[in-house]
């Protein structure tokens, strides 16, 4: 794809993977203490502490993931957050039958999900984005460089002029 085709892809997708997740994390704010009581159910050590944190990257994740703020640590730690809690939210193994393959169906979907976040820690947010932005107006520092080392001066044999010992 070329550029405005392609940069209007990588936000559609941007926002649709921020859809997948900012619903349930601003309802998960506004009751912290019962999505701590599933993770309790579900067997996971200070369910209130994960309770906070999970609602933490759940909400701030999709924003970041939505401005194009720093994409690399935004797709690692979504990846990280969404694979995490699908093996503790959606624990298939511990089924059978019907709610098995439910799990299953819910496990799978977010281990797919981690895989966009991935992709998109890769790929970056395109230029329709905070960090396209800057890029594209140069108001983003640069970081410093050290001046360049000068060539040593050749004679007019070719030969770079001998070092004295010191």
């Amino acid at each position: 794809m070329f550029g405005s085709a392609q940069n209007g892809v990588l936000l559609a997708a941007r926002l649709l993977m921020a859809a997948a997740l900012l619903p349930t994390g601003i309802a998960r704010a506004l009751n912290v203490s019962g999505f701590a009581l599933t993770l309790a159910g579900a067997g996971c050590p200070a369910p209130n502490a994960v309770a906070t944190a999970a609602v933490v990257v759940q909400v701030f994740g999709p924003l970041a993931l939505i401005l194009g703020v720093m994409p690399r640590i935004t797709g690692l730690a979504m990846a990280g957050f969404v694979a995490a809690m699908a093996a503790l939210l959606h624990p298939f193994w511990q089924f059978v039958g019907g709610s098995a393959v439910t799990e299953r169906t819910f496990f799978l979907a977010d281990l797919g999900l981690a895989g966009a976040f991935l992709m998109y820690a890769m790929t970056g947010p395109g230029a329709w984005s905070w960090q396209g932005y800057f890029a594209r107006s140069g108001a983003a520092p640069q970081p410093a460089r050290a001046p360049a080392k000068k060539a040593p001066a050749r004679r007019a044999g070719g030969r770079a002029p001998a070092r004295a010992a010191a």
